[in-house]
């Protein structure tokens, strides 16, 4: 199962109730905060995400299967955990950048699909 989740956008202006995450030096807005769906990202200078991921937006979504989503895909990030309960991971295809996000099995939008 996929389902739609936000776009992401680059940008270089702080924005109210950015949340920190570590392992890619990025601040990130909450997308379910934003009537649109738009998770806004700025990065810090000596942050290792380059290329497409930082330059482009994004199109992300929800899976209850990462490995299913990325099988034969360029992978330009990831498989990380930005929280506790999610696994995200980014992909280069046709010209446009995608984020597959997975949450752990009690959470996330198919937890109560599952039986």
């Amino acid at each position: 199962m996929r389902q739609f989740h936000h776009v992401g956008l680059p940008t270089d202006e702080k924005q109210p109730g950015e949340i920190y995450v570590e392992d890619t030096k990025v601040w990130v807005t909450d997308p379910g905060d934003h009537p649109y769906k738009v998770e806004y990202l700025r990065y810090e200078p000596d942050s290792s995400v380059t290329g497409p991921l930082r330059e482009l937006p994004h199109l992300a979504f929800a899976t209850d299967d990462l490995e299913r989503e990325i099988q034969g895909k360029n992978v330009i990030l990831g498989p990380f955990r930005p929280m506790e309960d999610l696994t995200v991971v980014f992909v280069y295809e046709d010209g446009a950048v995608f984020e597959f996000m997975q949450w752990d099995e009690e959470q996330g939008p198919f937890a109560a699909r599952k039986e």
